[in-house]
């Protein structure tokens, strides 16, 4: 890592104001978790509801640390063709052609079958080496030659199967290719894995990881968020778009507006030229925040209360 990196990396304090001049808004948490993963070389297991900033971590860490953001989304049935690696099978096919074709050449010193053997046995040992190797996500972090920030995406999406095959990678930042050895990190990557916690991850995969949790924001830090976010919304109108969405919050619904939400509808306030909440706008716009009928039904039901609680903030 160079010098450059490491002042970035010196203290929670200098990680929290870089994560700031991008957009991005931490807490001592946060920032320490950052601090800790790559002094401790520890992956970070981030959990905690849909929409709270865990992928944009990721993200605003890879762009502070000027390194590429290598992403691997989960799902269920995810193998390791598909996550670590595969074999160039059509270039396996080509070169196997040409073998054949010259196969007659390269046999005329072998003078008995044995020998005949073991020259076969040498190239079938070149066909599975590292330049007919495929990397996928996983193994594209290791070999990154000035090191990564992976992220192991919605990772309680994927089978536990799937996680016996992270268990090397992160620990000793390395995997093992049974036809060619150990493919160890060049230099060891930054590792994010991110959950929703609608499963359980295993005590194997907790062990090899720092917790981080995130919630939803508190009103300050929210306000601060879509500062950052959407700086044209006037500083009135933004205490009561962040009062109404933490008033949502409270509510019975059966999906609260993430932190993405609030900003996209602090930005449809502002192409409305909205300049102070009322009724009908909320009314008009309020499927921004919220994604299921259901629940537009009953906000509307009490949304006069709501907007009016919003706009007692200010």
């Amino acid at each position: 890592m160079t010098a450059k990196w490491q002042d970035k990396l010196a203290n929670p304090g200098l990680i929290d104001e870089a994560f700031a001049g991008r957009g991005y808004i931490s807490n001592e948490r946060i920032a320490t978790s950052v601090f800790l993963a790559q002094h401790l070389r520890k992956p970070i297991l981030v959990e905690g509801p849909p929409g709270v900033g865990k992928t944009e971590l990721a993200i605003a860490t890879s762009e502070m640390l000027g390194l590429p953001l290598i992403r691997l989304q989960c799902y269920e049935g995810l193998d390791e063709a598909k996550a670590l690696y595969e074999w160039k099978y059509g270039k396996q096919l080509l070169y196997t052609q040409v073998l054949k074709e010259k196969l007659g050449d390269l046999m005329q010193d072998a003078k008995t079958l044995p020998e005949s053997m073991e020259k076969l046995h040498g190239f079938s040992d070149v066909f599975f080496s590292e330049e007919f190797l495929e990397p996928r996500p996983l193994l594209k972090a290791l070999q990154a030659e000035n090191g990564s920030v992976l992220l192991i995406d919605e990772i309680d999406k994927s089978d536990y199967e799937f996680e016996a095959y992270l268990l090397e990678i992160l620990s000793a930042y390395q995997i093992s290719v049974p036809e060619i050895g150990v493919i160890k990190a060049k230099v060891p990557p930054i590792v994010f894995l991110t959950s929703n916690n609608t499963r359980e991850m295993g005590d194997a995969l907790k062990r090899r990881c720092l917790h981080l949790y995130i919630p939803f924001p508190d009103e300050k830090t929210e306000r601060r968020i879509v500062a950052a976010r959407v700086p044209e919304v006037a500083e009135s109108l933004r205490k009561q778009i962040v009062a109404f969405v933490q008033g949502l919050r409270e509510e019975e619904l059966k999906k609260v507006p993430a932190i993405s939400e609030t900003i996209d509808w602090a930005r449809t306030l502002l192409l409305l030229n909205v300049s102070e909440l009322d009724t009908e706008t909320v009314r008009r716009t309020i499927n921004v925040l919220l994604k299921f009928q259901e629940d537009v039904e009953m906000v509307q039901r009490g949304l006069y209360k709501l907007v009016s609680d919003a706009k007692n903030t200010v």
